[in-house]
């Protein structure tokens, strides 16, 4: 059975689409590609149907990983298809659980860097959008702090539906 996990950020074009690619390539290396898909998709549709932020796409080829993408905007009824959401900030968190058709739905949302123990309290990941390359590099390593995370929940996951 798949285990699907879709990031969510603000018009899907910077921070979503830079932990998809990071997550996919974590879940490939993994041996877990057959049983986890992994996508993206922004809280609004400014976006919609454009490729990803240059400056994402940069960051994301300098450090190895793949950067072909298209944004698109979360539907409400994805919900009962994924088993995780993974929000980039607090705000995308509240947004997503107010769109969550029911409680079990909202229960589904958790924010990324939840997945990193050396986050602390601070949770969100900044939007690099209106800053310079050095916000893309920070996103990028908190991304990648979580990751690691984050595929060990999943892990889990798959492996005790598995058993």
């Amino acid at each position: 059975m798949t285990y699907r996990v879709c990031f969510v950020c603000t018009g899907n074009i910077c921070r979503s689409p830079m932990a998809e690619f990071v997550f996919r390539t974590r879940v490939a290396e993994a041996g877990l590609e057959d049983l986890v898909v992994v996508d993206s998709a922004g809280t609004g549709g400014w976006h919609e149907g454009e490729g990803a932020d240059p400056r994402t796409v940069a960051v994301l080829r300098e450090n190895g990983y793949d950067a072909e993408h298209t944004a698109r905007q979360f539907d409400p009824s994805w919900f009962g298809r994924l088993d995780l959401v993974v929000a980039l900030d607090a705000g995308h968190l509240r947004a997503l659980r107010r769109l969550a058709p029911t409680e079990r739905d909202a229960e589904k949302v958790r924010l990324l860097r939840s997945y990193d123990p050396a986050a602390g309290d601070d949770l969100d990941v900044p939007d690099p959008y209106y800053g310079g390359p050095e916000g893309f590099d920070a996103c990028l390593e908190m991304v990648e702090a979580a990751s690691r995370g984050l595929l060990a929940a999943v892990r889990e996951q798959v492996e005790g539906r598995a058993a």
